[in-house]
């Protein structure tokens, strides 16, 4: 009998959901991420085991979506019903929502939440008290996809699951963390099906093109304003892209702890490498300047090791006044952009 070796590299997901304990936080991009190209199945199973871990889901990193053709009319409507306080008769007389809207507003909801808890057997009167705290929820959910009756319902049965599983504690915190739950697992699944993680994807690596190119052109870390203005976005946008990233590099972490520490002279080595190209690279274009110019540049953006130095301490340097050092800055920077 042959000698038959097997290798299984353990599954990412499968290691993040370990590194995970109870009340952490997990983004929609991170999830995302591990599940890119996975089947809307392996995401349910995926999010139903973050729901038995009591983690809790954070969708501020997605990107806010329109969705196509009629759904992206009515998206539109409904967040500018949702700025202008969900007022039901800003809706049609035969509108679904605005039917719903009202049959919650006219239902008695009276009565002690955290009393009726800790009683049991009172799942109807929790539920009827219940109804317009989902309601209030699933507003800070709209415009990422999901129509606000969709989040509602998908908030109602947060709701009836925060009912069926309470034991202690303060009843109002257990229901709202998991209608909360529910909310952004809708979101999560509808981004998924949309196609989001491919995109976050692309924006990512546009982003850090971007980052690195203008940090070579200018020898300095690029601002969010530079950024936005190459990727053709806004600044709130480009923030966005920045946290995926961010919480991309905090997700790596997590899934390959060991790899990272394996070899820390490694790491120092390839950061002091980069560290080197760059002050090599900030030279060369200095190089392009009159010296007083370099120097000028220098002495503001510390760029021989110290801290960046003001106009005015730049200027008592140089024998300059502050507006005049901001003056030949502006034009050595704008020289160097046109290299």
């Amino acid at each position: 009998m042959n000698d038959l070796e097997f290798s299984f590299e353990p599954d990412p997901m499968d290691v993040f959901r370990m590194s995970l304990t109870m009340g952490d936080t997990v983004s929609a991009s991170q999830i995302l991420t591990l599940l890119e190209g996975e089947d809307g199945q392996t995401l349910e199973d995926a999010l139903q085991e973050l729901e038995t871990a009591c983690v809790r889901l954070d969708i501020s990193d997605l990107p806010k979506n329109g969705g196509t053709g009629d759904t992206a009319v009515r998206l539109k409507q409904e967040t500018q019903l949702v700025r202008e306080g969900l007022n039901p008769k800003a809706l049609e007389p035969n509108d679904p929502l605005r039917l719903y809207l009202e049959e919650v507003a006219a239902v008695p909801a009276c009565g002690d939440e955290q009393r009726l808890a800790q009683q049991g057997g009172a799942a109807e009167a929790l539920t009827h008290l219940g109804l317009s705290r989902v309601i209030e929820l699933a507003q800070e959910f709209v415009g990422y996809g999901v129509l606000l009756l969709d989040l509602i319902q998908e908030g109602s049965l947060g709701l009836w699951q925060a009912i069926g599983c309470y034991r202690e504690g303060e009843y109002a915190a257990h229901r709202d963390r998991w209608i909360r739950f529910y909310l952004a697992r809708a979101v999560i699944l509808q981004a998924h099906s949309s196609g989001i993680g491919q995109k976050m994807r692309r924006a990512m690596e546009d982003y850090r093109q971007v980052d690195e190119r203008l940090l070579s052109e200018l020898g300095r870390n690029p601002t969010t304003e530079e950024i936005a203005e190459e990727l053709h976005m806004n600044v709130e946008e480009t923030l966005i892209v920045k946290k995926m990233i961010d919480n991309a590099r905090m997700l790596d972490k997590a899934v390959r702890p060991e790899e990272e520490d394996e070899d820390p002279e490694a790491e120092q080595a390839v950061q002091d490498t980069a560290l080197f190209q760059m002050h090599q690279r900030i030279g060369d274009l200095l190089s392009n300047l009159d010296e007083p110019d370099a120097k000028l540049l220098t002495l503001r953006f510390g760029l021989e090791g110290g801290r960046p130095a003001s106009p005015e301490e730049t200027g008592r340097i140089l024998g300059m006044t502050a507006q005049d050092v901001l003056a030949r800055e502006a034009a050595a920077l704008a020289k160097l952009r046109n290299l």
